[in-house]
């Protein structure tokens, strides 16, 4: 069995890589901007912090797909697969965290009525309100997450790439941060201060809701769950189908799935081991997940009991 990355997602994976080096490219031209003008706002500050952590699932992609591609070493007998997983728990900690930090900030600005100000400011001999600065930085920050969450996703979905997906979903924060952030400071602008915070508040709830499902997906992974949606807490499609085609392969037997990665483990327990199998072979309906199957184990009868 290779453990190595399959022939058939190589060029996506290649596509995935350079997107990720483009996002940390855009998205510091986004956090260098968005710091210049950030003020005193707190959407504005909202919007800084979440761009500058939505850094990290791109970050902890690109090393995962270095280490994924790696023979298996004496020290690392089962290979690399599960760095991907890995990188996903981080990601969506990363994203958990973005929600619930920018849920506190924005409540408390709530809670004690602050009043942010945003004044005027002299820009070549001219004054002017520095909000149109800030609303100016926040469309310019929509720009970036919008093209490259597009591009992602379908890659995402070939690749069965639960990191790569989870950016994606950081993209989007990204977009609905900037949104939201140019109501708020409009909102200021009109003398409603509590526009701003409330900006944020809405802002957090969303993402909040994007990392703590991906935050549970990613745990049932790291403890051998079964194998998770890409954007939900439930058993995969592709798992459900491979477990009825191993049934009927094998009837009466135990089959337990696992996922390292964007890879599936299989085990069948009550029947002998067979001599050869060819694993694309198993897979069911279309073959171009079947890549995603890359281990077969049995687990004997006990001796005594017949073999289902």
């Amino acid at each position: 069995m290779s453990r190595q990355v399959p022939v058939e997602i190589r060029e996506d994976l290649k596509k995935a890589r350079r997107l990720e080096w483009w996002t940390l490219a855009a998205m510091t031209t986004v956090i260098v901007l968005m710091g210049l003008v950030a003020g005193s706002s707190q959407a504005m500050k909202t919007a800084w912090i979440e761009d500058l952590l939505s850094l990290v699932p791109a970050i902890v992609f690109l090393i995962a797909a270095r280490f994924e591609d790696r023979k298996p070493t004496s020290r690392f007998p089962f290979g690399f697969h599960r760095t991907n997983s890995l990188a996903f728990l981080i990601a969506a900690v990363a994203l958990s965290a973005v929600g619930v930090l920018l849920l506190f900030e924005a409540a408390m600005t709530l809670v004690k009525q602050e009043h942010a100000t945003v004044g005027p400011i002299t820009l070549f001999g001219q004054e002017i309100w520095s909000g149109w600065l800030m609303i100016a930085a926040l469309a310019y920050s929509i720009v970036p997450p919008v093209i490259l969450g597009h591009i992602k996703l379908p890659i995402a979905e070939r690749l069965q790439d639960k990191v790569l997906h989870t950016d994606a979903m950081m993209q989007k924060a990204d977009w609905m941060t900037g949104a939201a952030g140019i109501a708020g400071v409009l909102g200021l602008g009109l003398g409603y201060w509590w526009a701003d915070a409330l900006a944020a508040l809405l802002i957090s709830f969303s993402i909040l809701q994007d990392g703590i499902k991906a935050l549970r997906s990613a745990t049932a992974e790291l403890v051998d769950g079964a194998p998770r949606e890409l954007d939900k807490d439930e058993v995969a499609a592709d798992a459900h189908k491979l477990k009825r085609a191993l049934h009927e392969r094998y009837p009466g037997a135990e089959v337990r799935l696992r996922e390292t990665g964007r890879f599936l483990h299989a085990q069948v327990e009550g029947v002998e081991p067979e001599a050869e199998v060819d694993l694309k072979s198993l897979w069911p309906g279309e073959s171009d997940r079947a890549w995603r199957l890359v281990q077969l184990s049995f687990v004997p009868p006990e001796k005594g009991k017949p073999g289902r």
